[in-house]
């Protein structure tokens, strides 16, 4: 027997009909039709994929786009940088910075940091999102490999006596889940094979494959609800991290007008002791002309001394004490980052005596206020809707999985191609051919199957669905509680804030009175009526009772703040708007 020639073919095997390889064919209705439906499920998919998370697309760009680039390649020299405290250059005058309450909360609105430190805490939530929605992204594989061999033969019919091929397979795939539980792929299969084997009809050979498949959840996992359920649970704990977020900044800006009035009470009660130093100036002065005229021993003025001692005394701690209050309003409103404002004189315009309402609380109206706007309740709200569809994937997790399958794929080869007959010559052909027999869809296969996985005893699984009950259990008991304490405390803030009303005005009578036991008293003094312990105990008393009436007062403030706290209205009251 003659050795085959490279590239020839051993006489009596098969040949196919060359024809084939060079027609194109054209597509059947129905195919185009299935094709059709393929892409246009797949441009559905990715719009539901958007829809489901729009405020992500920013910072999800889409392969090949410059953002893509710009982000995959070119994103190692991130910077972060804080920007300056805004606002402060408007409340500026004369040297001074002027701050009435409301002016005083939108700084700290805007530049406290711990406020910021909370709203960035919200980015986590949001980003949740956006990754559950990452289900429908649609995914894009390929791969390439090139392999040669050499082998000894061992009979002629290998068609050389070392046996030499190349394979050059390349692969492309891309597959996604539809809303619908569905998953789609689509595959672009490529291959060229060389070999000095002399029984090739063709040599080079390229073959070419086309497929679509699916696959469709009958049971677990069917439906659109049951697909974005992820989706859905990180929606519900974007709300609550929201509900947090008000909840601290309502503590926050209750801590940062607490503040405000510490340092009011603070200057106000500078005004106090200087009041005091001025009686207590008075008196020593008076004390030393008796005593210079001798109508007084020497000996009494010493009481008057001490007295005057105090009175400065008190007057320079209150003096520090205000001090300290102002470094702290500076850092509630981030003053102290900014060299050029942190030593600016501070102005408080907010006027110190309060309008008292004496509209009588409705208690119970209250309470219903609060049960409808308080943040932390709210939150716990949104965590019983999580408990909710966290029981509901339990409940879907229990189903058996059943799954049907189809696809459809079509394929081709090419090449140039060498005739049986002897001596004919070879017919030049190349992956175009492969590529028209594949989309003349010629040779189609079709495929369809029913996969069901259904565990005989899923302790796990029950397991899982128990473990959601009881945490929904927990969550309702602990709403209760909630409501418990939200009506224990609204209750506590109206006793206490009916309180601050008839103390402020005792206080104020109070003062009223040892302003004229203090007249009283120097006109009994010059009479000789007492002496001037008498009279020493009576500015005393009258500088007790204004540093009570300052207390007062600024307490009234703090229980309509406490007040405003426990509602859950603080924001809204204030006219503050989260963005």
């Amino acid at each position: 027997m003659s050795k085959p020639r490279r590239g020839g073919t051993a006489p009596g095997l098969f040949v196919p009909a060359y024809p084939l390889i060079t027609q194109v064919r054209f597509m059947h209705p129905t195919r185009s039709l299935a094709l059709l439906f393929l892409g246009s499920a797949l441009a559905l998919a990715q719009s539901q994929a958007t829809a489901a998370g729009p405020q992500a697309d920013s910072h999800a760009p889409w392969l090949g786009t410059t953002a893509w680039f710009r982000k995959t390649f070119f994103y190692d020299n991130v910077r972060v940088t804080l920007r300056a405290p805004a606002g402060l250059h408007d409340l500026v005058a004369e040297g001074q910075l002027h701050l009435s309450l409301k002016n005083y909360l939108d700084l700290v609105m805007a530049n406290n940091t711990d406020v910021e430190i909370q709203r960035l805490q919200l980015e986590y939530p949001k980003d949740a999102i956006q990754r559950a929605a990452a289900i429908f992204d649609p995914y894009l594989s390929s791969s390439f490999s090139a392999t040669r061999a050499k082998s000894p033969t061992t009979n002629e019919l290998q068609g050389a006596s070392v046996l030499s091929t190349l394979m050059q397979p390349l692969d492309v795939s891309v597959s996604e889940t539809l809303p619908t539980g569905t998953q789609v792929s689509a595959s672009l299969s490529t291959s060229k094979t060389s070999t000095n084997s002399g029984f090739y009809y063709y040599n080079p050979a390229y073959s070419t494959g086309l497929s679509f498949g699916f696959t469709q959840p009958l049971l677990r996992g069917r439906g659109i609800a049951v697909t974005r359920l992820p989706i859905t649970i990180a929606k519900a704990q974007r709300r609550a991290a929201d509900f947090a977020f008000r909840n601290q900044l309502i503590a926050m800006l209750s801590a940062a007008e607490n503040a405000y009035w510490d340092l009011v009470s603070a200057r106000e009660h500078v005004t106090v002791q200087q009041q005091s130093l001025n009686l207590a100036d008075q008196t020593l002065k008076r004390m030393h002309r008796e005593v210079e005229l001798g109508a007084t021993s020497p000996l009494e003025i010493f009481q008057s001394e001490q007295q005057y001692a105090t009175a400065k005394l008190n007057l320079a701690q209150a003096e520090f004490v205000v001090r300290q209050a102002e470094d702290v309003l500076r850092r509630q409103m981030g003053v102290d980052l900014m060299p050029d404002f942190r030593n600016l004189p501070i102005v408080l315009t907010e006027s110190v005596a309060p309008q008292i309402d004496e509209t009588p609380i409705d208690r119970e109206k209250l309470v219903d206020l609060a049960l409808q706007a308080r943040p932390d309740l709210a939150n716990i709200r949104v965590a019983g809707e999580v408990s909710d569809l966290q029981i509901r994937n339990a409940v879907e997790n229990l189903k058996p999985q059943l799954n049907l399958s189809g696809g459809y794929t079509t394929s081709g080869i090419g090449g140039t191609y060498y005739p049986t007959s002897g001596g004919a010559a070879a017919v030049p052909g190349g992956i175009t051919d492969a590529f028209g027999q594949m989309f003349g869809f010629g040779f189609p296969t079709w495929q369809f199957s029913l996969s069901l996985n259904l565990p005989l005893r899923d302790r796990a699984g029950a397991a899982n669905l128990a473990d959601s009950v009881a945490g929904k259990r927990i969550n309702l008991l602990n709403q209760r509680t909630t409501e418990q304490q939200i009506r224990q405390d609204v209750l506590t803030a109206v006793t206490q804030l009916e309180s601050s009303r008839a103390s402020v005005k005792l206080a104020q009578i109070a003062v009223d009175y040892a302003v004229k036991r203090v007249d009283a008293d120097q006109q009994r003094y010059e009479l000789g009526v007492i002496t001037v312990f008498f009279l020493l105990t009576s500015q005393t008393d009258l500088t007790t009772a204004r540093s009570n009436l300052v207390d007062q007062i600024v307490l009234y403030r703090r229980n309509v703040l406490n007040l405003q706290q426990r509602l859950g209205t603080l924001l809204a009251d204030k006219g503050i708007v989260v963005q």
